[in-house]
């Protein structure tokens, strides 16, 4: 009979083999970023490695870059595990030998760690599969571009979730992050909201411009601006419960022409992000009634557009339960954490949470004999080729270990 132990030792006896392999493809992807949904080379080279591997595959999803992989076994339903492609608009500045080739392209938020961690985790459970009969048919989601393009809805839409494309339906799911503030190969999640949801902003502001010498000829939109940006911050600190979560930020501020001219608008950019429907809901209210009065009070006009982002990354209880056992039983006790409080950042795995039961985890990068590392979006984050093996692991035990029925 075959036990958990035995499967464990199988694992890490495949991973120490092919580690060496998965160092050079990760450094590979850092060094060759693309943007969403122009993964071409990315997606190329997730199809070789499924090719050579012997793993089924579909590609061509989500707008022509996202690869949808699948291994067959016992059951029903599949095990889905994700992995987001692409890169950011960042250049980097590091120094090593795989330094990003593309100037202003940057695997800025370790995607070319997650993508390896998935192939790596192919590998261990087709080369399993050539042995035994998986516990679980096992489904594998390479997907462009999370970083705003919302590639994760796209892949839902193509029909990775459902068993139209290849393979079983899926039955329950679970992807990680590289976490730069958490201890290298900890993992922590929890249940409900983890990642928050957001709302883009794009407001204009009219007035009436002229010579700065007479600001009483006009109706001057940096003055209204400036006022309303403050005035915005009263939506959190008055109008939301202390223990609740909103933010709000204005992060452009765009207007005039010279030093000697009031302009005739002011374009303001933002977002704002929450955890609770009700929040976000309050929050477009509100952001309307203050932006047109202030804009009146000034004795201006706003045109206000707020575009919904990302929904709530919001785990599931049951996937959050199987994901600590199987943690708790495949790591050492003191690796297996909580994540205590969410975070306010998007993230488009949530796409799949409001689909099927999932848990989105987060795995730790920070050298033990560290403070502290680059953090996410900097141009000198690099992901810790030694949370590969950690990752690979959790990925091979969740889908090894889960029990669908």
């Amino acid at each position: 009979m075959t036990t958990t132990s035995n499967i464990s030792r199988t694992v890490n006896d495949i991973i120490g083999t092919i580690l060496p392999e998965l160092i050079t493809i990760r450094h590979d992807l850092h060094k060759h970023p693309e943007l969403g949904y122009n993964e071409t080379r990315t997606s190329g080279v997730i199809q070789d490695f499924l090719t050579k591997i012997e793993v089924p595959f579909e590609a061509g999803l989500a707008k022509g870059t996202g690869v949808l992989g699948h291994l067959e076994g016992n059951g029903d339903n599949s095990i889905a595990l994700r992995a987001d492609i692409d890169a950011l608009p960042i250049t980097e500045e590091n120094e090593f030998d795989w330094k990003s080739i593309h100037e202003g392209c940057m695997h800025a938020c370790g995607h070319d760690g997650h993508t390896t961690i998935l192939l790596g985790a192919a590998k261990v459970l087709s080369t399993i599969a050539k042995e035994q009969e998986l516990p679980n048919p096992v489904t594998f989601v390479f997907q462009p571009a999370e970083e705003g393009g919302g590639g994760g809805e796209q892949m839902v839409l193509d029909g990775c979730l459902d068993g139209s494309r290849i393979g079983k339906p899926v039955g329950m799911m679970f992807g990680l992050h590289g976490w730069p503030q958490q201890k290298l190969n900890d993992v922590a999640t929890k249940v409900g909201p983890m990642l928050a949801a957001d709302i883009g902003v794009n407001v204009t502001i009219r007035g009436v411009g002229g010579h700065a010498a007479f600001p009483h000829l006009c109706c001057d939109p940096i003055l209204c601006a400036s006022q309303l940006v403050l005035a915005l911050q009263q939506l959190a600190s008055r109008n939301t419960d202390p223990l609740d979560a909103l933010v709000v930020s204005i992060t452009q501020f765009n207007g005039g022409s010279a030093h000697n001219i009031i302009p005739e608008e002011v374009k303001l950019v933002g977002t704002m992000r929450y955890l609770e429907q009700e929040t976000g809901e309050m929050a477009k209210k509100r952001f309307v009634e203050i932006v047109n009065g202030v804009a009146t009070a000034h004795g201006c006009e706003a045109s206000i557009t707020l575009h919904d982002g990302y929904p709530v990354t919001r785990n599931d209880e049951k996937a959050v339960e199987t994901f600590f056992e199987i943690a708790n039983e495949t790591l050492l006790e003191d690796q297996v954490l909580l994540f205590e409080k969410p975070v306010m950042g998007g993230e488009d795995f949530s796409y799949y949470c409001k689909e099927v039961p999932s848990c989105f985890f987060a795995l730790g990068l920070l050298p033990q004999d560290k403070e502290s590392m680059p953090s996410l979006h900097q141009p000198t984050f690099d992901f810790n080729d030694d949370a590969i093996k950690t990752g690979i692991t959790m990925f091979c035990a969740l889908a090894l270990q889960t029990k669908l029925n």
